[in-house]
């Protein structure tokens, strides 16, 4: 029994719906979804009643980008069943930042000799919020790229020509967040933070444990197997817990399948992610 605890639908930057990502996941033979879409929850209920009649296992929600650098952290958060109006503010701030900084892409995009509108985004996006891979999709259909990831590579990723930064919650702040609103909170994809060392990385984690982290994404389509068992180290030694998912957009988007391809996440981690969310909602 497979499962996939990292993946997106269009009410953020996804292109299968909610009910077709389940749908899919069926399709894939897969036991157990996460819903983990950018700074949002919209999905996670149209999700959760399609995986009641599809009898798929569906955990709603969420993935929050966060300050930090050289590279960049964010921080998924699962069993997102509460935080009621508070965490809605915090949600549509972030919205805002992401809506205010796609105007700012495409004119420079436009400055750069890639004649796009964004109205043209706008349909890609199919009614959700517009991100980067909606921008780099429409850069590819209109020839000017021939793949989603040349399109970030050459354009949109960090440090790129048309980069925009937004405004992101620190750390704490996620964690906080995510814990406040019933979830657990699970540092994804580490190999994106760019720590210099393992030791670096270590006290990293050290700090975000202090925080309140309870995971670490250790399994994920960009880690070789040597930073996989170095996460599942880390977690070991500082009672993490280890998740993982394929961090799916949709066919034909960059990275990879739902499921992870060749990742094959067991369903004990699953298991250990809910026994450890059940063990947080006993009362003291």
């Amino acid at each position: 029994m497979l499962i996939d605890l990292h993946t997106h639908t269009t009410a953020s930057d996804g292109r299968l719906s909610p009910s077709q990502l389940v749908r899919y996941a069926k399709e894939k033979e897969l036991r157990v979804i996460a819903v983990t879409d950018h700074d949002t929850v919209e999905g996670n209920e149209e999700a959760v009643s399609a995986g009641m009649r599809e009898g798929i296992e569906v955990v709603p929600g969420i993935e929050i980008s966060v300050d930090y650098s050289p590279g960049s952290m964010h921080m998924l958060g699962y069993f997102i069943t509460g935080g009621g109006h508070a965490l809605q503010e915090k949600l549509t701030l972030l919205q805002d930042s992401r809506a205010d900084r796609n105007p700012k892409i495409i004119e420079k995009l436009n400055e750069l000799g890639i004649a796009i509108h964004y109205d043209e985004v706008l349909k890609v996006s199919g009614g959700g919020q517009v991100g980067r891979p909606h921008i780099a999709q429409v850069i590819m259909e209109r020839g000017y790229t021939r793949t989603i990831q040349e399109a970030f590579d050459r354009y949109l990723g960090k440090g790129a020509p048309a980069y925009f930064d937004k405004f992101r919650l620190e750390a704490h702040d996620a964690i906080s967040m995510i814990v406040d609103a019933g979830g657990v909170p699970v540092l994804a994809h580490p190999f994106t933070l760019y720590c210099k060392s393992s030791n670096d990385l270590e006290q990293l984690i050290v700090q975000l444990v202090d925080h309140g982290l309870q995971g670490i994404e250790a399994f994920y389509p960009e880690h070789n197997k040597q930073q996989t068992a170095a996460y599942h180290l880390l977690a070991k030694r500082h009672n993490l817990l280890v998740t993982g998912g394929s961090d799916f957009h949709g066919e034909h988007m960059a990275g990879a399948d739902l499921g992870g391809g060749d990742l094959k996440i067991p369903y004990s981690l699953f298991e250990n992610l809910k026994a450890r969310w059940e063990e947080k909602r006993k009362p003291c």
